[in-house]
């Protein structure tokens, strides 16, 4: 097998879910760039020859936010005719002749976006981890002090800025400027008045909320198709810069373990995060969980501990919404959930709780 086949073998299976997921234009532009690879296109040769898992490492969404991110700035006026909103009728092949063009006019843009992975900090989770801070507050009666691994530009330290919408019921700001509204699935954990002490994050490459070339960028990752999502990103991007958040530049595991060297009594220490494990290597997951591990042996009712996360156990499925507590059950699967938010299916923490209990056969 040539070293081109399993990078377009990349682009064809990421251009599947994005069909599968509500952006059609993206699966066609990953189809057409994925057919140029296999043509041998001389503009896409730094991905024919990229030298890692161009899966793993979100290869496709590079070139995805490379050529959107030329149409957002205004540097590629003919390949915009083609995008959503452009009013070009074409064909597969007039996209990618425009697509291909943009590339080879800009050069320096493909390489800048291939050098680092996507920032995506999609704000639709907010709505399904706000499930996991409501269930976390209801069991264990105290403030939350928020710890976010992988948080980007803070929007999803924000959460609590915002307004939400399940059916009839809704929680958050009334005046917040970003409302949610997923489709939700099952019960709804109890809509209680949350209570945040602190909240800080990480991140190896931090985006600042008040640069307009950094926010471009995280505009950029964002499928072109996707009205709705983008104009999430700009309402909570607004609401970023009226609340700053503190983002430290710094890896996940050696930050979070100076945040859980000491116990930190009165609240409940929430590490959380989302869409975000994968980018880490094996050795850095590890040392997160013996971190929060050792943590955990010294959390108490006075200083309780909690990891909640929203990740993908398998790529096949939708990612799941996970929990732990120290002291209290381990292993709470709350829910699944469209990885951009916008459909949960909820089951809480006393059926997952139940099902740990459940005798196992077999």
């Amino acid at each position: 097998m040539s070293t081109i086949q399993p990078v377009s073998d990349a682009f064809a299976r990421q251009a599947r879910y994005c069909r599968e997921h509500g952006s059609p234009f993206t699966a066609r532009v990953l189809h057409a760039a994925a057919r140029a690879l296999d043509r041998g296109e001389p503009v896409l040769r730094p991905l024919a020859a990229w030298p890692g898992d161009p899966v793993a490492d979100a290869l496709p969404l590079r070139l995805a936010g490379a050529l959107h991110g030329l149409v957002l700035d205004g540097r590629a006026g003919e390949l915009a005719r083609h995008y959503p909103g452009g009013g070009a009728e074409d064909s597969d092949a007039a996209l990618w002749h425009a697509a291909a063009d943009a590339l080879r006019a800009h050069p320096q843009v493909l390489a800048d976006y291939l050098a680092s992975p996507p920032q995506t900090n999609e704000v639709g989770r907010a709505a399904v981890l706000l499930g996991g801070f409501l269930t976390i507050a209801s069991r264990i009666g105290l403030p939350l002090r928020l710890l976010e691994l992988g948080a980007s530009a803070g929007l999803n330290l924000n959460w609590d800025h915002y307004r939400y919408r399940f059916g009839a019921v809704k929680w958050g700001r009334a005046d917040g400027a970003l409302q949610l509204a997923p489709a939700w699935h099952g019960d709804l954990p109890a809509m209680a008045a949350l209570h945040i002490a602190s909240r800080s994050g990480c991140d190896r490459a931090p985006v600042d909320a008040g640069d307009p070339a950094q926010c471009l960028r995280l505009r950029s990752y964002v499928w072109a198709d996707q009205h709705r999502r983008l104009c999430q990103l700009d309402a909570a991007l607004g609401v970023a810069r009226r609340h700053p958040v503190h983002v430290e530049r710094e890896q996940a595991d050696t930050w979070l373990a100076r945040q859980l060297a000491v116990p930190t009594t009165g609240v409940v220490t929430v590490v959380y995060h989302s869409i975000f494990w994968s980018y880490l290597s094996t050795a850095e997951r590890a040392r997160i969980v013996a971190t929060l591990e050792r943590a955990g042996r010294t959390a108490s009712a006075a200083a309780p501990l909690a990891w909640l996360r929203f990740e993908f156990a398998d790529p096949r499925q939708l990612p799941s919404l996970q929990l732990d507590l120290w002291p209290g059950p381990r292993g709470l699967h709350l829910a699944d959930a469209q990885a951009h938010g916008q459909e949960v299916f909820w089951s809480g923490a006393d059926a997952a709780a139940a099902a740990l209990r459940a005798p196992r056969h077999g």
